[in-house]
């Protein structure tokens, strides 16, 4: 067969080692990609594999679907807002918001084109269901971007039935927002898991869009990086890796399915990471070791946040009865030259 001449993300053979998981002094499995660190003004620091080759931006689009959202006259503020950019774990507390946001905009969630789930979250989906709710569209992870979009359809007067269509004015706001923040227009425009337009581009411009968000270049992402650093359980959940970062870090931090994974520091310091299988059990370590590499966060900040986030790798249980630690997650070689430029020791 003939490889393909259709739009498509790097290759294997483009890509570089991430990170290995290593099991009693035996590597087990080698995560490959891509990734980039671009500094304050949007030049590359480091890179690994091909940061050039375009990537599904998947969520990691969210924070600048947000702002565009706010430019376009929407008031989103605090919890708000970060539900405008959260791929949520439908906790009570993240599906009160976004039922909020619909009443906001005199809407309800009927008018919502996401798919209707379950809760994520186990506690929230026992309640639901002992109420006899089995699903809902407010459950979906992308119903708070949903929600904003949906705001910003009844604050311009705009069409609130097709406000998923890519030449519909609030995609088309993002389309526009994503050119000015990002440096350029996308590469290609599919449709995300959610039914949203889902904007693909390198890396390298990703991380650039997200320096600036979080930077807060303009009023708009300014509001959006505060209340996100401010409200971080709202961007994912308690616990969950984003959250860990944010709140501990203070960074923006932001993962999108199929393994892509972007964090920003609010003096305009960016990463992408673009994992090849699609994985995201490592994209939060590489994402913070290439920044803390750079000196954006603080490294002696930063190392018990990346030992927390990095899969435990267990067999069996220890003399307590809790599972054994038996090996590591570590910097695969390409990272390790991505931050050294030598062979890995």
């Amino acid at each position: 067969m003939s490889a393909s001449a259709d739009p498509a993300t790097g290759t294997a053979a483009q890509s570089a080692e991430l990170a290995v998981i290593e099991r009693s002094g035996f590597i087990e499995s080698r995560h490959i990609g891509s990734a980039v660190v671009v500094d304050p003004e949007g030049r590359v620091y480091a890179h690994a594999g091909a940061p050039e080759a375009p990537v599904a931006t998947r969520s990691c689009l969210k924070p600048l679907q947000a702002v565009a959202v706010m430019e376009s006259g929407v008031a989103l503020a605090g919890e708000a807002a970060v539900l405008a950019t959260a791929s949520h774990r439908s906790e009570e507390g993240h599906v009160r918001v976004v039922e909020a946001m619909l009443a906001d905009a005199g809407l309800d969630e009927t008018a919502l084109k996401c798919p209707a789930v379950a809760p994520a979250d186990p506690d929230y989906r026992y309640l639901t269901r002992a109420a006899g709710q089995q699903t809902s569209r407010l459950f979906y992870n992308c119903s708070g971007k949903h929600a904003a979009f949906l705001a910003a359809c009844a604050h311009n007067g705009w069409d609130t039935e097709t406000y998923l269509a890519p030449d519909s004015p609030v995609q088309q706001a993002v389309a526009a927002a994503v050119e000015r923040y990002c440096g350029a227009p996308s590469d290609h425009v599919g449709v995300d898991g959610c039914g949203a337009p889902v904007h693909a581009m390198p890396l390298t411009r990703l991380a650039r869009g997200i320096g600036q968000i979080a930077a807060g270049v303009s009023e708009p992402a300014r509001l959006l990086t505060e209340a996100v650093v401010e409200h971080p359980w709202a961007i994912d959940g308690h616990g969950r890796p984003n959250a860990v970062a944010i709140e501990r870090l203070q960074v923006l931090a932001k993962f999108g399915a199929e393994g892509v994974m972007v964090m920003g520091t609010r003096d305009g310091w960016a990463v992408a990471v673009k994992c090849l299988d699609g994985s995201n059990r490592i994209t939060s370590m590489v994402a913070l070791e290439l920044l803390a590499h750079a000196g954006a966060v603080d490294a002696e900040a930063a190392l018990p946040v990346i030992s927390d986030l990095a899969p435990q790798i267990t067999g069996g249980i220890d003399e307590y009865g809790a599972p054994a630690v038996v090996g590591q997650v570590r910097a695969g070689a390409g990272l390790y030259d991505a931050m050294h430029g030598g062979d890995q020791i």
